[in-house]
């Protein structure tokens, strides 16, 4: 029997990133929010006006690794600090993973099916984006997973 491949499609993203904008109200702050499919490839972006031209990069580099390593950014922090199992492991990846929170992955049907990555406040404030958007279309994840 095949194997089913779970994957945000373009209308899951423009639900999350309408859910990720009315959030971003809430904070006070324009956003940069970004939504990537399963294998981390960008499906859509939105730069509310006046949002950091500097977040850009961070919001979907955010995405990205909440996707490689399917679990939330801020997971990687303790893991990354020197002594840590995963230290240097913001090298990896053409430097592109991003060991703060505000990259939160999309779980349907216990498979990851994606990432959402939020840059612009305080990582409180970019999770409370990130989460809006996963709420969205997220279904319960599985067990917690430890990167490998």
């Amino acid at each position: 029997m095949p194997e089913t491949h779970w994957t945000l499609t373009l209308d899951d993203a423009k639900r999350m990133l309408d859910a990720a904008e009315a959030a971003a109200v809430q904070t006070g702050l324009p956003y940069n929010i970004a939504v990537v499919d399963r294998g981390a490839h960008l499906v859509a972006f939105a730069r509310q006006d006046e949002a950091l031209i500097g977040s850009i990069e961070l919001a979907i580099d955010k995405a990205k690794t909440a996707c490689f390593f399917a679990q939330p950014t801020a997971n990687l922090a303790t893991l990354a600090a020197p002594g840590g199992p995963l230290f240097g492991i913001q090298e990896s990846n053409a430097g592109q993973v991003v060991i703060f929170g505000g990259g939160v992955p999309v779980w349907i049907n216990g498979h990851i099916a994606g990432a959402v990555g939020a840059s612009a406040g305080t990582i409180e404030q970019d999770l409370q984006v990130a989460e809006a958007a996963v709420a969205a279309v997220s279904t319960p994840q599985p067990e917690e997973r430890k990167p490998s």
